[in-house]
């Protein structure tokens, strides 16, 4: 239960956050999940009554939580592209996009398609990933005046996102994140 996340949505059902179970717990007794999917179930239990009743809290690994603000100003902000590269080399399916080999986290880097030296921005469009190697032999050079992409960049839908940075993923979650992953998806190959 340790390694174990529970998927919080919002109340439409879009994906809001991995949370840890003692979250989870905490918007069950606040009366703040609407509704729950999974067939598994985590039990927590609690103090005792004075009657010698023990309080428990049964946890889905999937709610959506009511009413919160956070959720709505989250949904406007762009998916973030972490300085560990793991979201972006997951999303490429750690595949070289110049020599098109697959590779170890340790043997890639991340390519700045126009590179920074000549204005490119550190977005999901912009970069792709690159092995070393090839990181190498490009450097500032334009992917005309070295070699074409093997695939293009795109930014993750939420669902993506959501399987791309998951750990540990129920096969609950799994099953429910990738019914909404677009045709497109490198994910669903």
């Amino acid at each position: 239960m340790m390694n174990t996340q529970i998927l919080a949505l919002d109340i439409a059902g879009n994906p809001f956050d991995w949370i840890p179970p003692e979250d989870a717990i905490l918007y069950y007794a606040l009366g703040k999940v609407a509704w729950e999917l999974g067939d598994r179930e985590f039990i927590f239990r609690g103090g005792y009554s004075r009657s010698g009743v023990q309080s428990k809290i049964a946890v889905k690994p999937i709610i959506a939580i009511v009413g919160s603000e956070i959720m709505t100003r989250m949904f406007r902000t762009g998916l973030p592209l972490t300085h560990q590269n793991d979201l972006l080399f997951k999303r490429d399916r750690y595949t070289c996009a110049y020599c098109g080999n697959r590779f170890a986290h340790k043997e890639l880097s991340r390519d700045h398609i126009l590179p920074r030296s000549r204005g490119g921005k550190d977005t999901w469009m912009n970069c792709v990933t690159a092995c070393k190697r090839c990181n190498q032999e490009k450097g500032n050079l334009l992917v005309e005046q070295f070699r074409p992409l093997i695939y293009v960049p795109y930014v993750p839908c939420r669902a993506e996102h959501y399987l791309l940075s998951g750990r540990n993923i129920l096969a609950d979650q799994h099953e429910y994140l990738a019914a909404q992953l677009p045709k497109h998806s490198r994910l669903l190959n």
